[in-house]
């Protein structure tokens, strides 16, 4: 209507967490921390609530068994992936960023959540049925993203020609299999990612160069 004043609503803050909340991603921390130094069957929920300084009936307060901790593990951090990537294609970046974002983003939790990383890769398969399910549904968004904007490269004329789905799988090959020999404090993650983007984006062939590749 003309001369109509239009009047936007601002999104609501987000609610800080509980004192509860807070205490439950401690704990999920730090068991994190234990399951990557000992292995996830070797650690009881005692030693969890030594880790946390509290007594186990307490820690049942929060975890009613270890496998709840397990999924809070999986859950943080394919959250944490997922809302990364899912702000970079709202910011409308180009597919070989929205690439080097997640593969940055993929090296630095390795330092600083080496132990959720270990987690998810290593011990997917002792989260209960229906858990393992839901962080599945996840995992597969997060591997559509990443396919998606290699589609889209390729649709675009940024990236050659390939399988999207070979081009996805090696992208995951490199970031995923990296927390078995990343070494906290060591090097930047940040240049990794970027030296290991470059691979995967420019390869091994130097410009101008053919290769004549004999097949046996």
């Amino acid at each position: 209507m003309k001369g109509a004043t239009v009047t936007r609503s601002r999104p609501a803050p987000a609610a800080e967490p509980s004192a509860a909340d807070a205490r439950r991603a401690e704990v999920i921390t730090l068991a994190a921390g234990l399951f990557d130094q000992r292995d996830y069957a070797s650690v009881s929920m005692e030693q969890i609530a030594a880790a946390a300084g509290i007594a186990k009936p307490t820690l049942y307060h929060y975890f009613r068994a270890k496998d709840e901790i397990l999924r809070g593990i999986h859950e943080t951090f394919i959250d944490l992936l997922l809302e990364r990537q899912d702000e970079r294609i709202r910011l409308g970046l180009a597919p070989a960023d929205l690439l080097l974002g997640a593969m940055t983003d993929i090296f630095g939790l390795m330092e600083t959540h080496r132990g959720h990383v270990r987690v998810f890769f290593e011990h997917h398969r002792e989260l209960p049925d229906a858990a393992r399910q839901e962080i599945r549904v996840k995992r597969d968004r997060y591997q559509q993203l990443i396919h998606d904007a290699v589609t889209e490269g390729i649709g675009t004329g940024v990236f050659r020609h390939v399988d999207p789905d070979t081009a996805t799988l090696a992208v995951f090959g490199i970031c995923n299999w990296a927390y078995q020999w990343w070494r906290p404090g060591g090097a930047d993650p940040a240049h990794t990612a970027q030296k290991m983007w470059d691979l995967v984006i420019r390869g091994l062939t130097a410009p101008g160069e053919q290769l004549n590749v004999h097949r046996t």
